[in-house]
């Protein structure tokens, strides 16, 4: 596998995803973001993708705005290492953070092994904002796994959520395997 940074906002990258693959799959054809990758082993094989932009008030935040991970590679920790990745490469351009906000559980918990820490925020759309770099503490992990526990979820969601009950975050991840660096 290789990590690859395709280019920062303005720049625009754009390209096309199989939509019955990835979730997003139309946001990367968007020319107004920057978008970084995970490729396989053809040249032209994406396994996940992210697509980020400047806040709009903050010149010092990045916003990862859409998250993909190819269907048959879900739960590889491919997501988390690609959001690693663009977090680590965003500090090295300059900004001071990057958020992102997560719809779910299970996004919550990949962000959360990607060293973001939950804000304590939500958006107007019920998503939480999390924050690289962060202070991940247990009572910041559990307090963002509470919200969720508040929702009309699906079973899936509700074993996950009690799985995690009185833990702590999980083990943060390194943005890109050491036999890929």
């Amino acid at each position: 596998m290789e990590y690859a940074l395709l280019g920062w906002p303005p720049d625009g990258p754009t390209f096309r995803l199989d939509y019955r693959r990835f979730s997003y799959a139309g946001k990367f054809v968007m020319s107004a973001t920057g978008k970084a990758v995970v490729r396989g082993s053809e040249a032209d094989e994406i396994l996940a993708a992210v697509a980020f932009n400047e806040d709009r008030t903050d010149a010092d935040t990045l916003w990862l705005r859409y998250v993909t991970v190819r269907e048959d590679h879900r739960g590889d920790g491919i997501g988390p290492r690609l959001c690693r990745f663009a977090a680590e490469h965003a500090r090295e351009r300059g900004y001071g953070q990057v958020r992102i906000a997560v719809n779910n559980p299970f996004a919550f918990e990949a962000l959360s092994k990607a060293g973001f820490a939950f804000t304590g925020e939500e958006t107007g759309i019920a998503e939480l904002v999390m924050i690289w770099p962060g202070e991940r503490t247990r009572e910041s992990y559990q307090a963002g796994l509470d919200v969720y526990r508040q929702r009309d979820l699906s079973e899936a969601e509700r074993e996950f959520l009690r799985e995690r009950r009185d833990s702590d975050p999980p083990t943060t991840i390194r943005s890109v395997p050491a036999d890929d660096a």
